[in-house]
């Protein structure tokens, strides 16, 4: 596996193949594909070179989006995956400027305020407007359309990220996955923000992505070794407590313990990764013998999990009587520092607060898991 190499051109190759040729989403995720292809590096190492460098964060899923053109990045998210690549700092400039020239390009007249929020990986998605979610609205064509054989990359990049033996085969087949549901979930948030009465479209299964399942919410994340804590209500006559978190499943895996005043009481446990309808509410019982007789539980959360752990909003619910009611709510995020000040909320080593703009399941049923 090389480690190092130039990050330019290859030897004889002209130089409008450079980020100075870049005009267009399609141009730009045709080179980073060219550049991953170079690097000869797997996402996993890639993640890990940013978590050692301290810059932006870069999940293996949001490098999977940026290199299928399912999302258009950040610049810091850009330039880390760039330096993953051990793409020299002084040619850094070039691609910075390509990206600026792609920003500008995909700003429609009237553009929305910029200042919107991003997402867990501080990535813009493609398609859709700019507010609450981190979502761009696209006045081009798409970077990856279905085709008659599945959906097919642009330019090049197709037949960069394909060859290369098994590991390529791999991450080709990974990030070839259809986008249909993707867009239509970006088209919706347009739609919502923007106030124009057309239908959904629908997503990838067929089924029409609801607006009334799309929320915007803040909330913050931590990696492995990071905790949150905080401070819950509850009646001293529950004959059981059970505690309700929202997450980003778009973030596969997350795994985390939770103790109950120090004593160990449950496992947030891993979750297979959701690239479309991210939003879950993730739900855990903790044991009666800790709960009953209290009026407040302090609860702590930790991170054993390599992809991190994130977390918008807890509902905390009681059962008196045989009957289960919500007894406290702690709403996370920078949004919110009411709620986290009253709940005694803390964070240990976390990396990321900001918003997100998600889709819950098509289905209700779906929306709360185990």
């Amino acid at each position: 596996m090389s480690e190092v190499h130039d990050g330019g051109p290859p030897p004889g190759a002209a130089e409008a193949t450079g980020p100075e040729s870049v005009t267009c989403h399609e141009d730009l995720v045709r080179l980073l594909a060219e550049q991953f292809a170079r690097a000869d590096v797997s996402l996993r190492e890639l993640q890990a070179r940013a978590d050692r460098s301290g810059g932006a964060r870069l999940p293996r899923s949001t490098c999977a989006d940026m290199l299928a053109g399912r999302r258009f990045p950040k610049k810091a998210v850009m330039v880390a995956f760039l330096r993953g690549c051990r793409v020299p700092d002084h040619q850094l400039p070039a691609w910075e400027r390509a990206w600026d020239r792609v920003r500008i390009s995909r700003l429609p007249a009237g553009a929305w305020d910029d200042r919107g929020p991003q997402t867990s990986d501080g990535s813009q998605a493609s398609g859709g407007s700019q507010a609450s979610g981190g979502s761009q609205a696209s006045g081009g064509p798409a970077p990856a359309v279905p085709g008659p054989a599945g959906p097919v990359l642009p330019g090049r990049a197709a037949s960069v990220l394909g060859g290369g033996g098994p590991r390529r085969a791999v991450l080709f087949a990974g990030i070839a996955v259809p986008v249909a549901a993707a867009l239509a979930l970006a088209v919706v948030v347009a739609l919502r923000l923007t106030g124009r009465p057309e239908p959904p479209p629908e997503g990838a299964s067929g089924q029409a992505v609801d607006p009334g399942h799309i929320v915007t919410d803040d909330g913050r994340a931590f990696p492995r070794g990071g905790s949150s804590r905080f401070t819950v209500s509850v009646s001293p006559a529950n004959t059981g407590v059970r505690l309700t978190r929202r997450l980003d499943a778009g973030v596969g895996l997350q795994d985390a313990t939770v103790t109950v005043d120090g004593a160990p009481a449950a496992r947030w446990r891993p979750l297979l990764e959701d690239a479309v309808h991210k939003w879950r509410n993730q739900i855990v019982d903790l044991p009666p013998g800790l709960t009953a007789g209290r009026r407040a539980l302090t609860i702590v959360n930790t991170c054993v999990s390599d992809s991190g752990f994130n977390e918008f909003l807890y509902t905390v619910e009681h059962r008196i009587n045989g009957v289960w009611s919500v007894a406290d709510r702690v709403d996370v995020g920078p949004d919110h520092p009411a709620s986290e000040a009253a709940h005694d909320y803390r964070v240990v080593r976390g990396d990321w607060a900001h918003h997100q703009t998600f889709a819950y399941p098509p289905r209700r049923e779906d929306w709360d898991v185990r």
